[in-house]
């Protein structure tokens, strides 16, 4: 499978976790960043949301646009129903909500921790007139208790940042499992791109908690060679 372009941004985040990574993920090889944190986040989406107000640059497309246009070929090859519900985890500027709506999906939502990137994803998604998608300033970590049942579930980026956070990094990959055990149905998918990460690093993050027997919800995934044909996790590395 092609690899996606990277854009600066996350060419960054790989660039660190390279450099400070000295051990595996389960022993936190990821050494510490900025690109961690929600004050960088938060600092990036105000740069980008004065940028768009002032010369409507809607920003960068993390692992570029073939990214995008991979997991929607992927999701229609899978024949995912369009009113399917569609979390997109960590939306930065929107833009891939857009594409989604651009492409039939009808029941979308996008959370981010920062403010101003729900912001500029709602400016976004106002200049482009769709009205199908939800937008939310939440943390994935500390969800509220209304954000559940979707069927699908997207990252693109937002754990590989979450694995460089300074503050106990471990621990908040353990909550991001969980909060995504929570609000992913049992026959749903999620579906994330990584930098950082190898298949069987994310097949080791993710599957004690999805693999729980009464759930049972990842069985084709024990299959290494069937990992891009599994029903609950489909990765796309770089």
């Amino acid at each position: 499978m092609e690899a996606p372009t990277v854009v600066p941004g996350a060419g960054e985040m790989s660039a660190v976790a390279a450099r400070s990574r000295e051990g595996s993920p389960e022993e936190d090889g990821f050494g510490p960043s900025a690109l961690g944190t929600r004050e960088h986040w938060d600092a990036v989406y105000e740069r980008e949301l004065h940028t768009f107000q002032e010369y409507g640059d809607a920003g960068e497309i993390w692992f570029g646009e073939e990214s995008m246009s991979r997991l929607i070929r992927w999701m229609e090859k899978q024949k995912i129903p369009l009113d399917a519900s569609i979390l997109d985890i960590g939306t930065g500027n929107g833009v891939f909500l857009v594409e989604l709506a651009k492409f039939g999906f009808s029941n979308i939502t996008g959370i981010d921790y920062s403010p101003s990137a729900i912001q500029l994803s709602g400016s976004i998604i106002e200049r482009e007139g769709l009205s199908n998608i939800k937008l939310k300033v939440e943390d994935f970590l500390n969800l509220s208790t209304k954000l559940s049942g979707f069927h699908i579930c997207i990252d693109k980026g937002t754990f590989d940042a979450i694995s460089l956070n300074p503050d106990n990094a471990v621990e908040k990959r353990k909550q991001y499992v969980k909060s995504l055990s929570r609000v992913l149905t049992v026959k749903g998918f999620f579906l994330i791109t990584s930098c950082n990460w190898t298949k069987e690093e994310l097949v080791n993050e993710f599957s004690e908690e999805l693999l729980r027997p009464r759930v049972n919800r990842l069985s084709p995934f024990l299959k290494p060679d069937s990992f891009n044909k599994c029903s609950k996790l489909h990765c796309i590395g770089i």
